[in-house]
């Protein structure tokens, strides 16, 4: 009998032992926000586990004893902690974990509805933010065109010789393919689209998320070549008090200011911004290269945290803008001559969102968001006169749901969009009346530390088109540590609309609207492979390469043509298709102080049309990207940059020239305050140096293709305060 019991005891503290030797914890960042395949290992042992979804990881039978537990995570710093075993409690413990630097892929990404970094994402996402965030709006303190302007496989298309209105293209496909978002708010399609790159500030801007390819499954149509999403920054418990001033060469004027902070209960955001432009010919030929212009931007916004879980915010955004390029001399005052050429845009904007999110608990969200926009613009040139007013409303809901290694977001949307023209023709309204309602689901599988894959289904109708039925499919491959591969396919859809790059180009004079009854909507297949390798030579030294490989193909395209016979201009939907294939590859090297990027890109975009094979016009087919830096961190700062753009097909089948473009940008930063200079195209390379940009005379011209910058070298300089 005494021989059982004692062996009762002794299972019994075997067992309180064996049940104690189990190590749990939750690996998170420095904001607290979960790891997912955060590798934890007890030293000398061959036992470990990697983190789930939700940051757990649990590790049993360890030895007794004092153990030594690493845990390591790509781009973080290791962590050693040490242990007893048996522990007194078997409760998770919390383990932060800091970021190494600020490297690109640990910036935290907000456009698949889901807070996970870019390394851990399938879909491919790039992102600017931060330090490059900041250079670029010390070159374009009034714009967000030069954020865009110098990425890898993003063209900024220029369509106004005299009034520098431009549009955004992503892999050589024209600028109506993509879809420019707000804090995932569509604010600038159609007709409200023509001068949104012009009109945004960046100084309120947290980061800017591009996904390349088809991404219509989380935001409907317009998304065939890409996405770009504009995250604005968010009040904290720390005050942000920021002022810019800037001043350019060529006669420009930007100052703006952005507050937030977070008040208990309350957290508010304000940004305000005026930017002013001057009439400015470096050509001398008698037409502005920048015009005359002055704008006033606004857009508070509040939030109110009604507990810990639940938050709501209201914001309402606004900007007016007069802009008129052309004869400089008619610009400045001499009204006299009633036959001068003259390019006037006045433009409102007024927008209102609101939103709403409940984190139901740690796995569970469910959000909602309206906005209503409101746009008037009017474009007047000599003897034309073409205005309108863009009425449109988008309201979203969705859920967010994480459970083990899965995450599930599925949502409602619906959109609807009226433009109503002010001065209309009888033979040519454009007036339209777009509603879409959807439904989408997205859910990605981390099926391993090494594998997740993104599957996603969106279904659509459109009021004039029908019904589109659009998957989406995305695999993440972590071969090694240093080595990522991601592969994407996906569909899309863009309703045909007469508010296109070519529309803008003739001022939508004597343009033919677009029958549905005789039309379709254009869609879209792409595929996309992206391979990203990284390592660590030494502490200083890091060096990474990006490649994606390309592919999308748009069916029955809209084509704009000129009817001689009714002297207008249609668009026709063709039989054939256009096709955008390519290669991007990005190049990132550190040491020390200093940082190297190189950019390239090769975009072949072909016309298969009405059985004619043809290349896309104004589209450099090969592209270089070069820019190298030197900073201390809260000491100065300077970049040197070089941009080559290859041959572009013109309109009249014959080839631009090649050429280059440098700049140089110097700041130095004391403790509340910058200064920085900026030194653009300091080549003065100017389209004008290799031939006319029109024919015609200076009162009746025939603007020719722009395929080069017209403003040749500026010098901007100014003070940034940070309080």
């Amino acid at each position: 009998m005494k021989y059982f019991i004692f062996l009762l005891l002794l299972s019994t503290n075997l067992s309180f032992s064996w049940s104690q030797n189990v190590f749990k914890a939750r690996i998170l960042d420095d904001e607290e926000k979960p790891l997912f395949g955060a590798n934890v290992m007890v030293m000398n042992t061959n036992n470990g586990s990697s983190s789930a979804i939700n940051g757990f990881v649990e590790i049993r039978n360890i030895p007794n004893g004092k153990q030594q537990i690493n845990i390591t995570y790509i781009g973080y710093k290791d962590k050693q902690i040490f242990l007893e075993f048996p522990m007194l409690s078997n409760k998770p413990i919390h383990i932060l974990l800091h970021p190494k630097t600020e490297e690109m892929d640990q910036i935290i990404v907000t456009s698949l509805r889901s807070s996970r970094t870019i390394i851990d994402t399938p879909t491919r996402i790039e992102a600017i933010s931060g330090e490059e965030l900041d250079e670029k709006a010390n070159m374009k303190p009034g714009s967000i065109r030069m954020l865009l302007y110098e990425s890898t496989g993003i063209q900024t298309q220029q369509t106004s010789a005299v009034s520098f209105n431009s549009s955004i293209r992503i892999q050589g496909l024209d600028g109506k393919y993509t879809q420019i978002l707000k804090d995932g708010f569509p604010l600038y399609g159609n007709f409200s689209g023509g001068l949104s790159l012009l009109q945004i500030p960046p100084l309120d801007l947290q980061q800017v998320e591009v996904i390349k390819g088809a991404s219509s499954t989380l935001y409907g149509g317009d998304a065939i070549a890409g996405m770009v999403n504009l995250i604005s920054k968010k009040p904290t418990d720390r005050k942000q008090l920021k002022f810019l001033l800037n001043s350019t060469s060529a006669k420009g004027l930007d100052a703006s200011c952005f507050y937030a902070k977070k008040h208990n209960i309350f957290g508010t955001t304000m940004f305000l911004a005026y930017n002013l432009g001057s009439a400015y010919d470096p050509n001398n030929i008698g037409f502005t290269a920048l015009p005359k212009f002055s704008r006033v931007t606004f857009n508070p916004k509040l939030y109110y945290y009604f507990n810990k879980l639940i938050t709501i915010n209201f914001g309402v955004n606004g900007t007016f803008e007069d802009r008129i390029g052309g004869d400089v001399d008619y610009i400045l005052g001499d009204k006299s001559n009633s036959s001068s050429y003259f390019e006037n845009n006045i433009t409102k904007r007024i927008s209102t969102q609101i939103g709403y999110e409940h984190k139901i608990d740690e796995n569970v969200k469910l959000s909602a968001k309206n906005i209503v926009s409101y746009y008037d613009r009017v474009i007047e040139i000599p003897g034309h006169k073409f205005g309108g007013k863009q009425l449109s409303t988008f309201t979203e809901i969705y859920s967010s749901k994480k459970k083990q290694n899965f995450h599930w977001v599925t949502g409602l949307s619906i959109w609807s969009d009226r433009f109503t023209q002010d001065f209309p023709l009888e033979d040519n309204v454009l007036d339209y009346l777009h509603t879409a309602f959807g439904g989408f689901a997205q859910n990605t599988w981390f099926a391993s530390n090494k594998i997740s894959l993104e599957t996603g289904l969106r279904i659509d109708h459109q009021n004039e088109y029908g019904n589109f039925v659009l998957p989406r499919f995305a695999v993440l491959m972590k071969a090694t540590p240093k080595l990522a591969i991601r592969f994407g396919i996906g569909e899309g859809y863009k309703t045909p609309t007469t508010f296109t790059e070519d529309a803008e180009k003739v001022h939508f004079k004597n343009i033919k609207p677009i029958d549905p009854s005789t039309s379709s909507a254009e869609e879209s297949v792409g595929i996309n492979v992206d391979v990203n390798y990284r390592t660590t030579f030494w502490d200083e030294a890091t060096f990474s390469i990006n490649t994606l490989l390309f592919h999308t193909k748009i069916n029955k395209p809209m084509h704009f043509s000129f009817d001689e016979s009714e002297e207008s201009y249609t668009f026709n939907q063709s039989s054939g298709f256009i096709s955008t294939s390519g290669i991007e590859t990005n190049i990132k090297l550190t040491y020390n102080h200093f940082k190297l990027f190189i950019g390239y890109t090769f975009a072949d975009v072909q016309h298969h049309l009405n059985g004619n094979i043809s290349e896309a016009p104004l589209v450099a087919k090969h592209r270089l990207n070069n820019v190298l830096i030197y900073e201390v961190h809260d000491n100065v700062r300077i970049g040197l940059e070089g941009y080559y753009y290859g041959k572009q097909k013109l309109e009249d089948n014959s080839f631009s020239e090649d050429y280059w473009i440098f700049g140089l940008m110097i700041e130095k930063y004391w403790d509340k305050f910058s200064l920085f200079l900026n030194f653009e195209n300091f080549t003065d390379t100017r389209q004008t140096k290799f031939g006319d940009i029109y024919s015609g005379s200076i009162s009746e011209p025939t603007f020719l293709d722009i395929w080069a910058p017209l403003d040749g070298f500026v010098i901007n300089g100014g003070i940034k305060i940070n309080l």
